[in-house]
Parts: structure tokens; sequence; C-alpha cells
């Protein structure tokens, strides 16, 4: 999940302006009113998106499962957890600015490459030369520094190819959030289809494809000159991450956004990485039921963005936001702390997957039109390093917690954090912005 953020202007102005600035989104390409309507680009960035997002959702039911299965640790997982998620915010910090000035098109070419290489080392070492344990988390270290810059690259195109087919830019976020589950939909049914008949290792051999075909969609269909570097006369790049920063630190909403998010997923990333593997193999009995979760969530989750990206975007604001916040988070954890068997969980996983589907949507939107061209990778990349930074933190501690105390107690205190935190948009006023994402007045 990533966050994104907004301003009070329609997603209509949005448009306009991608369609019509130079900058990095913008370069070369004409008027959304003068061009004639091209969709190919788009639809190629959205089956790419799928592709390697795809690959990163099995790669995160595959690598706990792996990590459990060689040391029979919960920390073990955790601190794999941390390896996956420290150089998030790495390539956060420092990917937005280089995507800036390498171009959009380029850096999501050479991620999705370098991070299928990365991944496809795992499996190929496990069948030759043995992998261990350290060597396992190198690789994961290495393959969560790539990732950043290539979502972040194929976020930030995703505006000006919308201009290029004349498509609304609040519909066009909802699609794009639509992908994003969808992806991570398949991704974990696959993964856990894969480890339940062969193992973790053939799910990774996946992955490594699914990066492949990204890249050369990217290549073969997203042309250059939507896709440039920044043009010095058009938006400088001095600043580099610290002018994603202070971008960020001027906008209140902002602020609150990236707070929040950075909190929760901090208990997200325990829960990925730790408690719902943990649950699957030891409360469940049954180490391939992570996939299954992942994808009932993901499954929720695509249909909540596929209804905001109909007609959701209509009552946007932060008592809705609030609201899907509360059932996103809230419900699974604590139907975990009560040991809710499959029957049970899986439909919890998919309503709350519903409601989830409709924030980043709402967030996207905003932000869209609140961030310049020739910024947009910069200020995505240091909300990316900001949301991320606490993810490490929650996933040993949540290891931790594991170890101390039982599955049980860990997943109620987690609940109970996640209600008091998803709530707070509706008592700080600096979340009525949200509304924006459906161009009306604050809520």
């Amino acid at each position: 999940m990533s966050a994104e953020t907004t301003r009070d202007t329609s997603a209509e102005a949005g448009v306009a302006s991608a369609a019509t600035a130079g900058g990095p989104g913008g370069t070369g390409v004409e008027t959304a009113t003068d061009a004639p309507r091209r969709r190919t680009p788009l639809v190629a960035l959205f089956a790419a998106a799928l592709f390697s997002l795809s690959g990163n959702a099995i790669a995160l039911i595959a690598i706990p499962i792996i990590a459990l299965s060689e040391t029979g640790s919960p920390l073990a997982a955790g601190v794999a957890g941390v390896f996956a998620t420290v150089p998030l915010i790495i390539g956060g910090a420092l990917g937005g600015v280089l995507v800036d000035r390498f171009g959009y098109r380029t850096s999501s070419i050479v991620a999705d490459v370098a991070s299928g290489v990365t991944v496809l080392a795992i499996p190929v070492l496990a069948a030759t030369v043995g992998l261990h344990f350290g060597v396992l988390l190198a690789l994961v270290f290495v393959g969560g520094l790539l990732d950043a810059p290539g979502d972040t690259a194929k976020t930030v195109l995703m505006p000006d190819l919308a201009a290029l087919a004349k498509v609304p830019l609040a519909r066009a976020a909802g699609v794009q959030s639509t992908v994003q589950r969808t992806a991570t939909m398949i991704g974990a049914g696959i993964a856990g289809a894969l480890v339940a008949l062969a193992g973790p290792m053939p799910a990774l051999i996946v992955d490594a494809a699914g990066f492949a075909v990204s890249a050369l969609l990217v290549l073969c269909f997203v042309p250059r000159r939507a896709a440039a570097a920044v043009d010095d006369a058009d938006a400088p790049v001095q600043g580099g991450f610290v002018a994603g920063i202070r971008f960020i630190l001027r906008s209140p909403l902002l602020r609150s956004i990236v707070l929040l998010v950075t909190l929760t997923n901090a208990i997200d990333a325990a829960g990925m990485t730790v408690l719902k593997p943990v649950y699957a193999t030891q409360v469940l009995g049954d180490p391939a039921m992570l996939g299954f979760m992942v994808g009932c969530f993901a499954a929720g989750a695509l249909t909540g963005s596929a209804i905001f990206a109909a007609v959701g975007h209509r009552y946007s604001g932060r008592v809705v936001f609030a609201l899907c916040f509360v059932l996103a988070g809230v419900p699974p954890y604590l139907a975990m702390a009560l040991g809710a068997p499959t029957a049970v969980l899986l439909p919890v996983l998919v309503l709350s997957g519903v409601a989830a589907g409709a924030l980043n949507p709402m967030m996207s939107t905003a932000m869209y039109g609140l961030v310049p061209d020739g910024m947009r990778a910069r200020v995505f990349g240091a909300v990316t390093a900001g949301v991320v930074a606490s993810m490490p933190l929650g996933a040993f501690l949540g290891g931790l917690a594991v170890e101390q105390f039982g599955i049980a107690p860990t997943v109620l205190v987690a609940a109970i954090v996640y209600l008091v935190l998803a709530s707070s948009p509706l008592y700080l006023r600096s979340f009525a912005g949200l509304a924006a994402a459906r161009g009306g007045e604050p809520a």
C-alpha cells in the first residue's frame, strides 16, 4: 500500500494541468483538447503495474514462509520484514529524485529488470549452492530498494497518460487503485496455490517473470515523449528529496495523511510479515492459508476500488475516509484476536477489503491535483519514504511481541491502536481537504 496526497482543486483541473505542462509528467504531450485520444499507453501502464505488483504480492507471501520454514522463529520472520521495509525508506527518499532526473519510463523499466533479477536469485541459489539466511536477507533488502523507484515511476506516469487518453483523473485514479488491488489478489492467490502445491521457491520464479513482462510493456507501449526526464526550464530539480519534504510540510493535509499512514503502516507491517503468517501457520495450521487471507482482502479491496471509480468519488470526504479506514484495519485484527476460524476470518477480510479499496483513490486523486509537474516523483518519493518509515520497527516489534506474549494478545492490541488512529480524521480538521477528491466542499 502506498499513501498519496491532495489539494482543494477538482480532478479535472489536475488533468488539465498534467496535459498542458512541460516537465516530466507533461513533456511533449499535447493538450487533451488538441491531441487525438490515445488509450493504449494508459492501458499498457496499468497492465505493467498489474504484473509488477502481482509479483510483489507473491514475494510478500513467499518470503515470510521461507523465513519461518528455515528458522521456525516468528522473530526471524520479523527480521525478514525489517530487511524488506527498510529499503523502501531509502528507495523512497532517493528514488523520487532519480526518477525525476532520468525520466519515469526509463526508471520504471530499469527498476523492473533489476527487481526481477534479484528475486530470481533466491530460488536459483536455493537450488544450487544453498541459501543462507543472511543471503536471503541481503537479496530481500536489494529487491526492496528497487521496488520504490519503480512503483513511484509508474504512479507519477499515470496523470499524463490519463490526459492523453482523455480519461478524467478521478476515474483514472480509481482504475489505478483497482489495478493495484487486483494485482494483490492475483499475486496472493497464485502464491497461496504455489506454496500449497510446490512450496515458496517456485512462487518467486513466477514473481520474476512478472517483472520481466512489466518492463516489456512499458518499453514497447509507453511513449518516450510522455515520460521524459525533467526539463530544467519547466521544473528545476534542485533540492531533491528535501524539496519533496518541504512541499509536504507546507500542506496540512499532506502532513496529516503521512502521519496517519505512517503509524498504521507499522501495524500493517507487523500484520503482513508476522501476525498473519503466524496465525495461518500456528492457529489455522496451514501456511498456504496466508495467501488466501491476503487474496480475500485484496478481492474485497478490488471491489471497493471499482465502486469508488464508478460512483464513490462523489461521496469522498473525511467522514467516509475515517469510516473506511476503521473498517479496513480493525475487524481483521479483532477477528484474529478472537481466534476466528477460516470460515469466519476470510469473509471478514473480504468486507474489510471493500472498505480499504476506497482509501488510496481518495488520497491519490487529491494528491495528483496538488502536486505540480516536475515535483511529482520527489513528493511521491518523500511520501513513500515517510509512510514506510515505521514499517521496519513494526515488523520487528510484531515478531518480538508474538514471541513474548503470544499471537492473541498481540493482535488485540493491534486492533485497539488501529481504531484510535483510524478514527482521527473525524476530529482533525486538516483532513477536510479530502473532499477535493470529489471536487466538492470540505466535509
